[in-house]
This record gives C-alpha cells, structure tokens and sequence, in this order.
C-alpha cells in the first residue's frame, strides 16, 4: 500500500468517524440507557441526550483514522498475489474444485488480522468509550468531572475497564459487517457490470452494519453494563459470561437484547454515512 493510499484511508476513515458518530449520538444514547442497569428512566431518560459528547468528538477521528488505516493495509496484503481468492465468485468455483483447505486458511488470515485490527482501534476507543458512558446515564456529571473522577479513583486501568468485553463484541462484529459489506459490493458490482458508487457502498454498509449490530447485542449489553458497574463490584471484575450471565438471570432474553432497535437503526444509519462518507473522501483525496 503506498503512502498516498495510507493517508487517505486514516483521514477518510477519521472524518467519516467524527462525522458519524456526532450525528447518531442521541440514537447511542437512548442505547446506552436501555442497557444501563438502573433502567431508562433513571438514567436519564430523553434528558441531556448530548451528554458526553465531547468524549466522543475527541476519540472519534483518531479511532476510526486507526481502525481503517489498519484494514486497509490488511486487505492490500490479503490481496498480493491472491485476489482471485478473495472474491465471492472465485470462492465458490475454488470449494467446487476441493480448494477448501486453501480457503480455509485464508479464512483464519483474515480472522486474526481483523483481530489485530480490532485491537488497534479499541486501544483508542475504550477510555473516550468508558467516559461517555458514564456521562449518559449521569447527565447531570459533566464529561470532564467523569474523567476526573474515574482517574481519582480507580488510575488509568479505570479508563481501560471493559477493554476485552469491547474486543470481544468488535471482533464478531466486524467479522459480519466487514466481509459481508465487501460481498455486497462485489455482488453489486458484478450484477451491474462496474465498481459501486459510493451511495450503492453505503447501501451496502447500512445493511452489513444492521445485521451485524443485531446478532452481536447481547456483547454490547455486557459492555455497558461492566463500563457503568460500581469499582469494586462483580461485573467490574470484566468477566463477559459472568456479566452475560447475570444478565440472563435477571431480565432473561430482553434484557440481553436491551437496545437493540437504537443499536440497529444507529449502526445502519451509521453505516450508510460511515462507509458512503469513507468511499466518497478516500477517492476525493487519490
């Protein structure tokens, strides 16, 4: 991947970040409060439904900038000498010819650098992330006194609580949204006979980015839940099942799915600005 490549991807990616996330910010506020242990109302309900923007307009750029700059440089090295392998034609011809080991650990490639990629990006998003939570369900408590008071309290590691359960939802996640926006695009491509527009990319993105919101909630959830618990407590500890699991016990399969229609419509949303808005400035700055 060039240079020039480079520096488009992390400030197409930062921009569309920044952009997205200061648009759809009540939507991830009504979620956050959903999911927050004392309930919707008590949270906040629709009041002060900015809260902890500025958290969130801080870690925007450099998070998204870090996210795509890394899939970017990811899929040039997956497409070296292998291009063929990564389209959906090819992969079914390739299955049908018994080339499934081949493909196979292509697959586990591609799992791990998503991986790698993942965890790029959280490095950055979890501290603006903890903060902003926190804000929402206490609109009351400015961003900067949050910040404060979590570094009083519990030090930097306090800013990092969550950072695994955050990996383990972003992992799956971008392992659905991502592919299958790739193979929407491809399938679009081929169906019309030339590369996507940047609005057909985010038809793409709004539809990859709904599913994959939906299928990986419940991990949202127990996110949520272990970035607001009290310092100290069970669900603090960062254990995911634990958090999941008392969850289940609680409010059963609602509560695991708390927010899911905020996280969708967000996301799909999210994901028809984010990727439209990616396309459109990365090939505006080739």
């Amino acid at each position: 991947m060039e240079p020039r490549e480079s520096w488009a991807a992390l400030a197409a990616g930062g921009i569309a970040g920044v952009f997205v996330d200061l648009i759809l910010f009540p939507l991830d506020t009504v979620k956050t409060r959903l999911q927050s242990p004392q309930g919707f109302r008590k949270a906040g309900g629709f009041r002060g439904i900015y809260a902890g923007v500025p958290s969130t307009a801080i870690g925007s750029f450099p998070n998204a900038a870090a996210f795509f700059i890394t899939y970017e440089n990811v899929k040039s090295v997956l497409h070296h000498d292998s291009t063929s392998y990564l389209t959906p034609v090819t992969h079914m011809v390739a299955a049908s010819l018994g080339e499934v080991n081949l493909l196979l650990e292509r697959s586990k490639v591609v799992c791990v650098l998503m991986v790698l990629t993942n965890q790029v990006a959280c490095l950055i998003r979890v501290p603006s992330e903890v903060v902003k939570q926190r804000a929402q369900v206490s609109p009351s408590a400015g961003t900067f006194r949050i910040l404060s008071h979590t570094l009083y309290h519990e030090g930097i590691q306090g800013l990092y609580r969550g950072y695994k359960s955050t990996v383990l939802r972003e992992i799956p996640f971008s392992l659905v949204q991502f592919p299958l926006w790739e193979f929407l695009k491809d399938l679009w491509s081929w169906k019309q006979g030339h590369v996507v527009d940047s609005w057909q990319s985010a038809v793409c993105g709004a539809f990859a980015g709904g599913f994959a919101a939906a299928v990986t909630t419940p991990l949202d959830v127990a996110k949520t839940r272990i970035m607001l618990a009290k310092a100290g407590s069970t669900t603090a500890s960062g254990n995911v099942l634990a958090a999941l699991g008392g969850i289940w016990r609680t409010q059963g399969l609602s509560g695991l799915f708390a927010g899911v229609v905020p996280r969708m419509t967000a996301i799909s949303l999210g994901g028809f600005i984010f990727l439209g808005t990616y396309e459109k400035t990365r090939q505006l700055l080739l």
